[in-house]
């Protein structure tokens, strides 16, 4: 999801390449639709997790991942929830590309989410996109609630697929850019606030402009033009590592 200050802009045309290779801890394929995934190191309280908050969002009450690890949508239709999201599923689930959901929980190069491909070791030629989750950087977060609900890891990994499936990018700029636009969008459909930047900013300090602070916010606006807040420890969760000032200080996760 990448809420940063360090302008690291992301597209499938520059995406890392994570060489590991990941078939040794990647269920078989019961079919060819089966081509989104979570690893078995994403513990079954983290699994669900993500599979509840991906419910709330698609509206899809039978969705959630079989015994082999497989995301499916269930026999039950679609009651509310965001039709984009749905769709964006749906198009990942009628695709090639394969998913890989992953847990990377307390990793010093993962803020809330990042997508890398990997290969995998029966088939070399097989790209996945590994999305690695770190689910204990999610529990950091505070703040207004309409804000924590348009923000959480159901939020994170849609974003991360968004990349994958519509080759979508992240901002040269100061805005929410095009791939948090498609977010926001769903967002809106389930009436909540939308994020206002793709960037965090610094929490300002009263009264004492000397002190600095480690925790940042991110903003997220409501149509009746209400802003609601998310605030998080900087340096447990990570992202500082753009601010000069900050290098060396609040640069790892502790």
């Amino acid at each position: 999801m990448h809420p940063r200050t360090r302008r690291n802009y992301f597209s499938l045309k520059s995406l890392q390449v994570c060489v590991v290779l990941v078939a040794c801890a990647f269920p078989i394929f019961a079919s060819n639709t089966d081509n989104v995934v979570v690893r078995k190191n994403v513990s079954k309280p983290n699994r669900e997790e993500l599979a509840r908050r991906l419910r709330a969002i698609t509206g899809w009450n039978d969705l959630a991942f079989d015994v082999d690890g497989a995301l499916k949508i269930g026999n039950a239709g679609a009651r509310g929830g965001s039709k984009s999201a749905r769709d964006l599923l749906s198009k990942t689930f009628d695709g090639k590309r394969v998913i890989l959901f992953e847990d990377a929980s307390s990793r010093k190069d993962v803020v809330f989410c990042r997508v890398v491909l990997g290969k995998l070791d029966r088939a070399p030629h097989s790209e996945v996109h590994v999305v690695l989750i770190d689910f204990a950087d999610f529990r950091q977060v505070t703040g207004d609630k309409q804000a924590r609900a348009a923000f959480d890891v159901g939020w994170a990994v849609l974003h991360e697929m968004d990349h994958v499936v519509e080759d979508s990018e992240d901002p040269k700029g100061d805005v929410p850019g095009d791939c948090e636009g498609h977010i926001n969008r769903m967002r809106r459909e389930l009436g909540l606030p939308v994020r206002n930047s793709y960037f965090f900013s610094l929490l300002p300090i009263k009264n004492d402009s000397n002190l600095i602070s480690r925790f940042v916010r991110l903003g997220f606006d409501q149509e009746n033009g209400k802003r609601y807040w998310l605030i998080w420890d900087a340096a447990v969760v990570g992202g500082l590592t753009g601010f000069s000032e900050f290098t060396g200080l609040f640069n790892q996760k502790k």
